[in-house]
Parts: structure tokens; C-alpha cells; sequence
């Protein structure tokens, strides 16, 4: 069993960006510039962000991070969305969700310019996706893919089993696997809460993707010898055994299903570190122009 090490992942790719950025500035380019807008105090949002807002000092790129209470107004806020699209400095924004009642998520996805969605939410950058072309993938798959690809796992002509079909990690990593090319060329099976013959379906994947949001649902009889598992699941569970009184849990067993695994992530510190990487390495295809010229 070999542990898949998104922190040592990560690491590596931010030294390669940092690399990049520092020759990029030498040959008369501009920093590459990332700006976050974060509404209210909530606390995951909150740790999240400042993430962001390290990983970009490290690998030498510009951060911006504008604060709302939770009273703004959508109105407000949309305007500020529109400042952001004609700031020519920005070359990828985000705004970092949930946010308030009052605000519709779907309308600011929306009024984000595709050219700077960076989260790779917006239908434009989804339909890109979804059809094969270049694109920003949205953080969490994008980082999956980057994991499977550097740990070197075999995709093509394997079953892959993705639980759970949100729009931000089950649905664009089903498109992503199914797709020609590596990683890719897999066979796909999304399944959800309403799936029937679930443990069935996932003794037979090669692959396993658990992103469902249910601590250690995956359990040692529903993996089979020899299969890799990513866990996408974060959810937090008390704890006595920690300063915050809480930890992260998994959507697998760990102990039980590691064993039979040929590739794993551990929870903490395995899709974690990549999803604010994939980031950065989306707001760096922007400056360069890789997607949008």
C-alpha cells in the first residue's frame, strides 16, 4: 500500500510555479495577480482563504483579499464582481463560497468573466470542460487529476466508481476520467444516495472516488485487493484530542480500507493541499493566457 502525499505533492508543484513566476518576472512580465473576496467570519471560509493568500506569497504571485460583512448586498457585491472583470492587474478572482442567504451564489457565479473564473465554476468553463476543451478545471477534480498523473496510476480501460455527484468534485470527475487522454480513457460509474447495489459496484472499481461528505462511509468489504481509493471527504468531527476540538474525517475507513489498497489519500493531507494549488496553477495559466489569448 502506498500513500498518496498531496502535501509533498503540493509542495513540489508550488516550487515549479515559484520557478516559473521568477523567470516570467525576469523576462519583463507582471506578477501573476489573485484576488479573493470572502463575505462574513465563517471559519473554514476564513482558514481557507488566508491558504490562498499564503500559497500565493510563497510562489511569488500578487493577492488581493477584499472583506464584506455578512450584511452586503448582492447588489453591492455584483458591482464589486464587475470591478474585478475590468481590473487589467487581476488575472483570476474568486468568491469564496457559501455565502449569505440573502445572496444568490448562482447569480455572482455568473457574473464572474469566464477569462478570470479561476475557480472553474462558471457554466462557460463547466460546458469547456465537459466537451474536452482547455478550460479551468475547478480545484478539488483538477487536483485529483494531478495526483493520479504524478503518482503515475494506470486510468485507461478501468472501472472507476465516483460517490457522490456535486457539481464541484462527482459530476466534472466523472467527465474528467471519462475522457480520452491520461489520465482518462476510464469506464465511470457515478453513484449517490439513491444508488442501489452500491458495495457491488465499488468491489468491482479499480478506482474509487468517495465524495459523498459522510464520515467513513467506504468500509473494508466494499474495496477490493488492489484498488485505489482517493478520499475527497472533509468533514469535521469533534475531538478531544486536538487544541480546536475538533478534526477531519474522511469519507473512508481508513484503517480498515488502507490495507487493501494499492494507492491511498490519508484525511488530513491528501486532496486537501491540492485543491488551493490547483488554484494557483489555474491563476497562472491565466496570466500566461493558456486558456482565454
Amino acid at each position: 500500500m502506498q500513500l498518496i502525499d498531496g502535501k509533498l505533492t503540493s509542495k513540489k508543484i508550488r516550487e515549479e510555479i515559484a520557478e516559473e513566476v521568477k523567470q516570467l518576472v525576469a523576462s519583463g512580465a507582471k506578477k501573476p495577480h489573485l484576488a479573493a473576496v470572502l463575505v462574513g467570519h465563517d471559519g473554514g471560509s476564513e482558514s481557507y482563504v488566508a491558504g490562498k493568500m499564503r500559497a500565493c506569497e510563497e510562489v511569488g504571485f500578487n493577492s488581493s483579499l477584499i472583506r464584506y460583512e455578512d450584511d452586503v448586498t448582492e447588489e453591492e457585491l455584483l458591482a464589486k464582481v464587475h470591478e474585478l472583470n475590468n481590473d487589467d492587474d487581476i488575472d483570476g478572482f474568486i468568491v469564496q463560497l457559501p455565502l449569505p442567504k440573502h445572496i444568490s451564489e448562482e447569480k455572482v457565479t455568473e457574473a464572474i468573466d469566464p477569462r478570470k473564473d479561476v475557480d472553474g465554476f462558471h457554466p462557460v468553463n463547466v460546458g469547456r470542460m465537459t466537451i474536452g476543451m482547455p478550460t479551468f478545471v475547478s480545484a478539488t477534480p483538477q487536483g485529483i487529476m494531478e495526483l493520479l498523473k504524478r503518482y503515475k496510476i494506470e486510468t485507461s480501460g478501468k472501472n472507476v466508481v465516483v460517490i457522490g455527484r456535486s457539481n464541484i468534485v462527482g459530476r466534472p470527475m466523472s467527465v474528467l476520467l471519462s475522457q480520452k487522454g491520461y489520465p482518462g480513457d476510464a469506464t465511470v460509474t457515478v453513484a449517490h444516495s439513491r444508488t442501489k447495489n452500491l458495495k457491488e459496484l465499488c468491489l468491482q472499481a479499480d478506482i474509487i472516488i468517495a465524495a459523498i461528505g459522510s464520515p467513513g462511509f467506504v468500509k473494508g468489504d466494499m474495496v477490493k485487493e488492489g484498488a485505489v481509493v482517493i478520499d475527497v471527504g472533509t468533514t469535521r468531527v469533534p475531538s478531544t484530542e486536538t487544541k480546536s476540538g475538533w478534526r477531519l474525517k474522511g469519507d473512508v475507513l481508513f484503517d480498515e480500507v488502507a490495507p487493501k489498497c494499492s494507492f491511498i489519500t490519508p484525511v488530513p493531507g491528501g486532496v486537501g493541499p491540492m485543491t488551493i494549488t490547483s488554484l494557483i496553477i489555474n491563476t497562472l495559466k491565466s496570466a500566461k493566457k493558456e486558456i482565454y489569448s
